[in-house]
């Protein structure tokens, strides 16, 4: 449809704009695409939304303590106390991400996903094992009876 079919300017045939309409593919309004890191665990995603919450305040009162020292104001002293305070806290709270997460790590264990070549590194490890243990097991076996070599007299 050129412009001045939208604007009303030319008619178009009827035929045509519904045959048009019929032969184009609809696309979809929401097209949902895989992602691409996996999502972080629970506790760590509270602590992560924690030590956020905690750092947009610490840069507030860093503003406010700014400002108050800017314009002389008795609340400036105050202000850059609880500062200096939140500014410890923003770091412990950073801090508790980092070990949140170590712990999840250590107790849940880290998922990966080998390459195909440590995949592939793996298996021929493990057939050779295999293998080794099918010649020590053969080896062990009793070998073949003889006439001269019977177990049992009778």
């Amino acid at each position: 449809m050129d412009t001045q079919e939208r604007e009303g300017v030319v008619e178009p045939a009827e035929d045509v704009s519904a045959r048009e309409r019929a032969d184009i593919p609809r696309q979809q309004l929401w097209v949902e695409e895989p992602a691409t890191r996996r999502r972080m665990p629970d506790p760590v995603r509270t602590a992560a939304v924690r030590a956020v919450l905690v750092l947009s305040l610490t840069m507030i009162l860093a503003m406010v303590a700014f400002l108050t020292a800017l314009a002389g104001s008795w609340l400036s002293f105050p202000m850059v106390l609880s500062g200096v305070a939140s500014t410890v806290v923003a770091t412990w709270a950073v801090l508790d991400v980092w070990v949140t997460r170590q712990v999840w790590n250590q107790r849940n264990g880290v998922v990966s996903e080998p390459s195909s070549s440590a995949r592939a590194l793996r298996r021929e490890r493990r057939r050779a094992r295999r293998e080794a243990r099918a010649a020590q097991r053969d080896a062990a076996r009793i070998g073949p009876r003889g006439a001269d070599r019977r177990l049992s007299r009778a």
